[in-house]
């Protein structure tokens, strides 16, 4: 699942990042740090501080049924652009692969062609879903080490990757469920993904008047994780991965009569890369993490927010699209608590009504 966020319709935090370094992907999508201070709340820091730094977002790599079929969509109702493919054609015979880009988001959708294949396995057990958060870090190998003595599962070693493009160095550790966090360190590489990956560009032709880019960032990514198992999820990235505890909701926080949730969010130090990580509470019925854990079979990646200059716009546009999304009651906007706690926000709340736009703020 897919969550839209925009800033102006919560608290403006457009003065929280100063000259933070901005990564390649922001660079290249024309962000600079206000821009991402207010679409994702990035905050300046030195990452010479941390045990294990992490400069931000890499890739999301999904495992789905016909790759052809997922990227199609993501560039026709998403607008995201195709930028990158490895599949037979090129000597890859185990699968698929399309690389799509929005702004700073990048997606990697993989799709077995060899029913051998361990994405064959995945698919087959899990459905459509996240395989790989990958994390841009500067120094692979001393993450690895410190993530090794941590007591974290190296699933790959540091290892340098080449091809006429330069050299990529990664490696990979385990985290909740079969999802797996790639570390690449691609500052002597200038190609358009990995090695292995060609060049290309998409055939989808947008319509007149179609918005050119309606995603910039990517905010976070909610791990859900079975009963008991939170605060242990919470202690790997904070151990793990130098992480900080940024905020909880706990008890009533996030419940209704029927069915309940516990969710801590755990950051980096520059809060580009914030994991909330969620279990289900005891309830009347089956809470919505429980299903989620039932259907997946196992933990795994229940949602990406994705961040947009205008949420009205790019609503709009998706459901242009025919992209569907969840209904949200007129009741929710009548609310005299939710009203006085949100005060005014940008986005008129009749117009959020109108598209069924959730909206929310706190003392941050």
């Amino acid at each position: 699942m897919t969550e839209t966020t925009h800033p102006d319709t919560a608290a403006d935090d457009a003065g929280r990042a100063d000259l933070a370094g901005l990564t390649d992907l922001e660079k290249e999508a024309g962000l600079n740090a206000e821009d991402l201070g207010r679409l994702v709340g990035l905050v300046e820091h030195d990452p010479k501080t941390d045990p294990f730094p992490v400069n931000g977002w890499d890739a999301i790599v999904f495992v789905v049924g016909n790759a052809t079929q997922a990227a199609h969509y993501y560039q026709s109702a998403w607008g995201m652009t195709l930028e990158a493919y490895s599949g037979p054609e090129h000597g890859n015979r185990d699968h698929k692969a399309f690389v799509l880009r929005s702004g700073s988001i990048r997606f990697v959708l993989k799709g077995a062609v060899d029913p051998a294949s361990p994405l064959t396995a995945h698919h087959g057990k899990h459905g459509d879903g996240v395989i790989d958060i990958a994390l841009e870090v500067p120094d692979v190998d001393a993450c690895v080490a410190h993530a090794r003595a941590q007591g974290a599962t190296v699933l790959e070693e540091p290892h340098d990757v080449t091809d006429d493009h330069g050299t990529v160095r990664l490696a990979a550790i385990a985290t909740y469920g079969e999802t797996r966090h790639s570390l690449i360190d691609r500052s002597r590489y200038h190609g358009p993904y990995l090695p292995g990956y060609v060049a290309r560009t998409g055939t989808h032709v947008k319509r007149d008047g179609a918005p050119k880019r309606l995603f910039q960032a990517l905010d976070h990514i909610v791990g859900n994780v079975e009963l008991g198992q939170m605060d242990t999820w919470v202690d790997f990235y904070q151990r793990v991965m130098g992480f900080t505890n940024m905020a909880e909701f706990i008890g009533d926080d996030i419940a209704t009569e029927y069915s309940a949730l516990m969710s801590k969010v755990v950051a980096n130090g520059n809060h580009r890369v914030k994991f909330p990580l969620n279990e289900p509470a005891i309830s009347k019925r089956k809470s919505q993490i429980d299903e989620y854990l039932e259907f997946y079979r196992g933990p795994g990646a229940q949602h990406l927010a994705l961040a947009t200059n205008d949420i009205l716009a790019t609503v709009d546009a998706l459901r242009a699209e025919g992209v569907e999304f969840l209904d949200t009651p007129d009741s929710y906007y009548d609310d005299p608590e939710l009203r006085e706690r949100i005060g005014a926000v940008r986005a008129p709340i009749e117009e959020l009504r109108r598209r069924k736009i959730l909206v929310d703020r706190d003392e941050d």
